[in-house]
Formats: C-alpha cells, structure tokens, sequence
C-alpha cells in the first residue's frame, strides 16, 4: 500500500474557496478530507450522464441553508427533489413571514406563553407559521381545486400548482416550491399529510370530498423517472423518510453511481438516517463499485461549502 503523507494547510487572508478545499483534500483532516471527496464526487455526477436526486428534511428549510437549496434547484443541478412535508411548511411560510435568529438555550416555557415556537436555535412566531399557512392556503386550494376537480393528482402535481399559485407573490424566487415548478423539477413528498401543509388539505378535504390526493401517483411518477435512466446520484441532507425513499427507488435499478451523505446520526442505534454509505451496499441500494462518502457534521456548514463551486 502506498502512503500519502499528511500536509499542513496554509491559511491566509486572500485564500479563496476552491483553494481551501483542494487544500482539504491532502490535510489529512479528519471531516475536512471527507468533505473534500464529497465535492469530488459530486462533480463526477453533475457531468455524467445521470439522474440526479436531493433529498432533505424541514428543518433546514427554517434556516439560511434554505437559499443555497433554492439555487441549486433554480440552477437545475438535481433533477428530483424527495423532502418532507415541513420543507412546503416553512418555504411557503417564509415567503410572508420572519423566522428569526433565537437560541439553543431560551426557556421553552416562556417561549410558550409569549407565542414562539423554538426550532433549535430559530425562533417562529406562530403568526409566522400555522396562522398564516392557513389563512393563505385556505384562499389558493379551492383554485387548485377547481382545476384539478375530477382527477387523481399526486404529491409532486399538488406542488407545483402551489407553485403556481405563488408566482405572484413578492418573494416567490426566494421559494424552493416555486422553483420546482418552474423548472419542472418533480418535487416529492412522501409523508404530506405530516405538517402544516397536511392539515390544511385535510381541513379542506372536509367539504370536497372529491379532492383525491393519490400518493400511488408519486410512485408511477418515480418508477418511470428511475427506470428511464442510465444512472442514478444523490445529495442526501439528514436522514428520515427523505432519505429512504431515495435508495428504496434506487434499489430497483441495482442502487445508486453515486452518493453523497450528510449527517450528524451516529449507526450505533441502527437507525436509517445513520446508516452510512456502505451499509445501503448489503441491500443493493448503493452498487458496489458506486463512488460514495458519507461526510459527518452541520449541513447548515458543509452543504454550502459542497455545493459552492456548482452555483
């Protein structure tokens, strides 16, 4: 086995991004060198000739990580987009309303009785969430319903006609939904009745019973995208159902070229978001000779430092 040796990094004031990340690559650092192959990685699947999936949970959503997701779908660096239902939560919110810096260590209890809801170090007011998904989605649904009425429409369907419905709204660019529909970018949402969003299709459900949201849709639309395609690569932010759904479509082709994990779960517990890269290999969600890093850490942190070059 050859050995490479360990090189100091030179940090200075005029080093620029792409020079820190080369320098990444030979430091010997321990997230540092991972995070390094992540870029590569991801640079060999943006120029093969490959689908591409993103797939993240809601709470990075409800922070500035939220602009560099947007960017990467107006830029059409991924082609399938697998999330959650808070993801439509705090990306329609946002586009009326604040969230606002907060802290990891506020007293939950006076938070409560001052109206804020704390997610992690984000501060949302309830004015900012639940009141006005629903004073707002209450008033677009029976539009979106009356140009669907009679028909099955999937997750990714339902999505992009809220994106459609927003585009006249003073913020829509800075949404991810409005993105996706804009570009055609399919948006899936496995769990969509799980948030905010959910309720309010169930709210409004209650007096149009004809209102038919098919998830087997989604699936169709998932089964047709994977079977067309020569290869398969993700980014995949967090864990979850987001995640899974990504590598339990990939499976079917012989799993994924190419994989990029970010995450702060650990595997001890067995759990599906800390299963590394590796793990999916025994399940035939990943190939074998599949190029793959799963890189630990914030991915507020490292998915802009990822993507950066690519925006």
């Amino acid at each position: 086995m050859k050995l490479k040796p360990v090189k100091d990094m030179k940090v200075r004031g005029s080093l620029t991004l792409r020079e820190l990340i080369e320098q990444f690559k030979s430091c010997g650092g321990f997230v540092a060198r991972e995070l390094a192959k992540g870029e590569e990685i991801l640079e060999r699947m943006f120029r093969d000739d490959c689908t591409r999936f993103l797939s993240f949970p809601a709470c990075v959503i409800a922070t500035g990580l939220r602009g560099v997701i947007r960017d990467a779908i107006k830029k059409k660096l991924f082609d399938v987009v697998i999330t959650t239902c808070g993801t439509l939560d705090h990306d329609l919110a946002r586009i009326w309303k604040n969230y606002y810096h907060g802290t990891f260590f506020a007293d939950d209890r006076e938070l409560a009785k001052r109206g804020i809801h704390r997610l992690g170090n984000v501060f949302v007011p309830k004015e900012s969430y639940g009141a006005i998904l629903e004073k707002k989605l209450q008033k677009m649904l029976p539009r979106i319903y009356r140009r669907v009425k009679g028909k099955d429409i999937s997750t990714c369907e339902l999505i992009w006609e809220i994106g459609k419905e927003i585009e006249k709204e003073k913020k829509a660019e800075e949404s991810i939904i409005y993105w996706c529909w804009r570009n055609k970018i399919p948006i899936f949402v496995p769990g969509i009745t799980d948030g905010c969003v959910g309720t309010q299709l169930w709210i409004f459900w209650q007096d149009h019973k004809d209102f038919k949201l098919n998830v087997l849709r989604d699936e169709q639309m998932l089964s047709d995208i994977v079977f067309a395609s020569r290869k398969l690569g993700a980014l995949v932010i967090g864990g979850g159902i987001s995640k899974h759904h990504v590598i339990w479509w990939s499976q079917f082709i012989g799993g994924l070229d190419y994989a990029v994990y970010v995450t702060t779960a650990v595997e001890y517990d067995g759990s599906l978001s800390g299963a590394q890269t590796r793990e999916a290999i025994s399940w035939g969600k990943l190939k074998e000779k599949a190029r793959h890093v799963t890189i630990y850490g914030d991915a507020t942190v490292l998915v802009p430092l990822l993507l950066a070059r690519f925006l």
